[in-house]
């Protein structure tokens, strides 16, 4: 009787780690969807900044429309991502984009003292920055995420739970752009 009551007691015990365990992945996971969201909205609000900074741009560079066009070519690439793969990939097209037409704009003095584009420029900094610090928060919950399905107890839901992958920049997002005046 008492060892029927001991293996019965151990069972409970073994059910509710299990059913603890398996509460914290699913809020894992949601954290990780959660974390991409944040980084989606920042990256809508760079989007939805674009096409006043496209306008007001396009009156100061009559001559600069293959820029203006792969800036807008790059935010419908990004509007249209599915997935954080594909968004990541975008997102490096449009920050090298957004650089090349920063870089241009620094030969119009016109346009470096226009209000509307120092405004949105600022407007685009701030958001850049929020995408940075969202792409951080990001990983650093996708990291935990994996390393809970990766590691001992959670590897044992590892078939209910995929592993994530992490927001990182794509080849040559961080160079600096070559503009050539002729």
């Amino acid at each position: 009787m008492v060892a029927l009551i001991i293996v019965l007691v151990i069972i409970a015990v073994l059910a509710i780690a299990a059913v603890l365990l398996y509460n914290n992945l699913v809020t894992l996971r949601n954290r990780v969807d959660n974390a991409w969201a944040q980084i989606n909205v920042q990256l809508q609000r760079r989007c939805d900044l674009i096409p006043n900074l496209v306008e007001t741009v396009k009156g100061y560079m009559h001559h600069e429309r293959n820029t203006l066009d792969a800036v807008t070519k790059a935010r419908t690439s990004v509007v249209n991502a599915q997935t954080p793969e594909q968004a990541a990939a975008a997102d490096g097209e449009l920050t090298s984009a957004l650089k090349t037409l920063f870089a241009v704009a620094e030969s119009y003095p016109d346009l470096k003292a226009s209000t509307n584009f120092s405004e949105l420029q600022a407007q685009m900094a701030e958001t850049e920055d929020k995408i940075s610090y969202m792409r951080q928060s990001y990983n650093d919950t996708v990291m935990r995420y994996n390393t809970a399905i990766q590691t001992f107890p959670g590897m044992l839901f590892k078939s209910k739970f995929a592993q994530r992958e992490s927001f990182q920049p794509t080849e040559g997002a961080s160079e600096v752009p070559d503009v050539k005046f002729e």
